[in-house]
């Protein structure tokens, strides 16, 4: 079985959030989302969420895939995590969405990548090419716009982590256009 890692942060986007959190478990697969704190996380809209555990407890080699969901303050919160780099630089592949693309530039995971985010936040990308496209994979790197290309990146995570044939019978389930 697959396993996905979602990082939370006070501030993320919660569309973007449990947009991936569904999808990939409607996949089978196994999703962990952590909290950068214990107990509570507030979203960007107010909206109040549990994880269940935080990063420190997090063992990177566990995990397939970390995603990161975008939104502010949350992607600074993200970025200041103290956990956060390891996790991401161990990871085999790793995804971000909207604002958080600049987390994985800050990293120095985007050089000579081609990569996408949010238009808000693309002159603070350090990367090989920055798309215009919705959803971009370049390798071990996936990159998304915002909360309205959420599906699709979603839908992208399941093609690459168990293919087209399981993304294609989730989606008989949700009807999402792709």
């Amino acid at each position: 079985m697959k396993r996905v890692l979602v990082p939370l942060a006070p501030g993320f986007e919660e569309i973007e959030a449990i947009t991936i959190i569904d999808i990939l478990r409607r996949a089978g697969i196994a999703v962990t989302v952590a909290g950068t704190q214990p107990g509570v996380i507030e979203a960007s809209r107010q909206t109040k969420h549990v994880a269940d555990c935080t990063l420190e407890e997090i063992r990177t080699e566990d995990f397939d895939m970390v995603v990161l969901p975008g939104g502010l303050p949350g992607t600074t919160n993200l970025r200041n995590d103290p956990y956060l780099k390891t996790i991401l630089t161990k990871c085999r592949q790793v995804a971000a969405i909207c604002a958080a693309p600049t987390v994985l530039s800050d990293y120095g995971l985007l050089a000579e990548r081609v990569v996408t985010s949010h238009p808000s936040v693309r002159n603070n990308l350090v990367a090989g090419k920055v798309s215009d496209e919705r959803v971009v994979v370049d390798g071990p790197v996936i990159t998304s716009q915002s909360a309205g290309t959420a599906m699709e990146f979603a839908f992208k995570l399941v093609e690459i982590l168990c293919g087209t044939d399981k993304a294609a019978e989730v989606n008989r389930g949700v009807l999402a256009r792709l």
